[in-house]
């Protein structure tokens, strides 16, 4: 689930105490290298190559956090579908990681979005996958494959290693492949929200953009709909990021919540869109 930043962190206001364990065992992260995101023969079949921010200073990976602040009024919504190595056993048992119903409400309401998918996630849920995939209402970006954070003491998350980073982030981008998902995205969000210079150095080779968010839905494990909803309305600017959530069993309310944000938002004049046009923006891309 989702925590928060900047290279070492902001107070959140969502309640997180259970994050860890929700979240705590992440399964082992894996070995096998994918080509590098809008850089595999299928990513070439593309109509174009996905906007992405310059590599950072001594060639680190870049940081986007929200989009320039301009008077059109664009916003956001991003949603983390989460699921780590151990809670297989979870969801054979009944218990959803998934939410239909809130990809269902995304499509009825017209809203693109972005959703930043775990590789373990893609693998319980393939059909899902690739039927996010393949909409283009939504991009599919990558949440590591196993949900291990890539700091030390971030949540009571189990830690990547430092020589395992790129593996675990690639390692999702096969999971995707694998799915039928035929161009995600070059984007990457850290579990937890968690980052350092070693984090992004480690990365850096992959070609992805890290994106981070600046309103925090407060949707994890949360109940109250309203509530989740009053703290996006009240948060969101131009060219805001939102970090939410699309996983029913630590999200309960983030559907019903969106039946009031969506409206809301476009009675203020905000038009939704995907996380690429923000990054285009933001990197000149017109």
């Amino acid at each position: 689930m989702i925590p928060v930043i900047p290279v070492r962190r902001f107070a959140v206001t969502c309640a997180l105490g259970t994050l860890g364990v929700a979240l705590a065992a992440c399964g082992a992260p894996g070995t096998p290298h994918a080509a590098r995101p809008g850089h595999s023969a299928s990513a070439s079949a593309a109509p174009s190559r996905p906007p992405t921010l310059a590599p950072g200073p001594a060639g680190l990976t870049p940081v986007f956090k929200n989009g320039p602040r301009t008077p059109d009024k664009t916003v956001a919504l991003t949603f983390d579908a989460d699921m780590t190595a151990d809670q297989g056993a979870r969801a054979a048992a009944g218990e959803h990681f998934d939410n239909p119903k809130l990809i269902a409400t995304l499509r009825g309401f017209k809203v693109p979005a972005t959703v930043f998918m775990t590789g373990r996630w893609a693998d319980e849920y393939p059909e899902e996958a690739r039927d996010i995939g393949r909409d283009p209402q939504f991009e599919v970006a990558n949440h590591s494959y196993s949900h291990y954070a890539f700091t030390n003491d971030c949540y009571g998350l189990p830690t990547v290693p430092k020589d395992k980073m790129r593996a675990d982030v690639e390692r999702a981008y096969t999971a995707f492949k694998k799915a039928g998902v035929p161009h995600a995205m070059p984007y990457f969000r850290f579990p937890g929200g968690c980052y350092d210079r070693t984090a992004l150095r480690a990365l850096s080779a992959v070609g992805v953009t890290a994106v981070q968010w600046d309103v925090v839905s407060g949707d994890a494990f949360a109940t109250d709909a309203d509530a989740v909803a009053r703290q996006v309305l009240e948060g969101v600017r131009p060219g805001s990021v939102v970090v939410m959530h699309c996983t029913q069993s630590a999200a309960p309310a983030t559907e019903e919540a969106l039946r009031t944000i969506i409206p809301e938002l476009r009675e203020q004049g905000y038009r939704f869109v995907k996380v690429s046009e923000l990054i285009g923006r933001a990197a000149g891309h017109r």
